[in-house]
């Protein structure tokens, strides 16, 4: 029997075990019973920023921004649409460095946006500014995220 996929909810925190081939099935969070994907990207904060990118087993895409910045603005519409089209095969959050500046010094932000692919936990490729949906599209395959040439 293949080993379940650990996935923390991005409204609860409570990580859930949920097996690969039923990701696409819309998996429930065993806690609060809300969708754990729903096609939206996860607002991540400074108290969940550990247990988000930590116990989540499939890859996560980290957007690290600030309301004042005009490129984070508009590359949001692409992240979203980015969100859309590819969970729940990875997961995706966005990290208001402002708001959270715990964890924007603990990544070492330095220019917004910045964009952080993380698998299992680890931090695997990292890319700053705001990027079209074929741009970001191509990142992600690049560094083996999605499939395509």
């Amino acid at each position: 029997m293949p080993t379940p996929i650990e996935i923390a909810c991005p409204r609860c925190g409570a990580v859930n075990r949920v097996p690969a081939h039923r990701l696409a099935d819309a998996p429930a969070c065993g806690r609060c019973h809300q969708p754990l994907f729903d096609g939206h990207p996860a607002t991540l904060t400074d108290a969940s920023y550990a247990t988000l990118v930590e116990h989540t087993r499939i890859p996560l895409i980290l957007d690290c921004w600030a309301p004042w910045c005009g490129p984070c603005r508009q590359f949001a519409p692409v992240f979203e649409q980015a969100a859309r089209q590819f969970e729940p095969h990875l997961r995706f959050a966005r990290l208001d460095t402002e708001a959270n500046p715990v964890s924007a010094s603990r990544l070492g932000i330095r220019s917004i946006p910045t964009l952080i692919a993380f698998g299992g936990g680890r931090e695997i490729a990292r890319v700053s500014g705001a990027l079209s949906l074929p741009q970001f599209t191509a990142w992600l395959r690049q560094h083996g995220l999605v499939a395509g040439a």
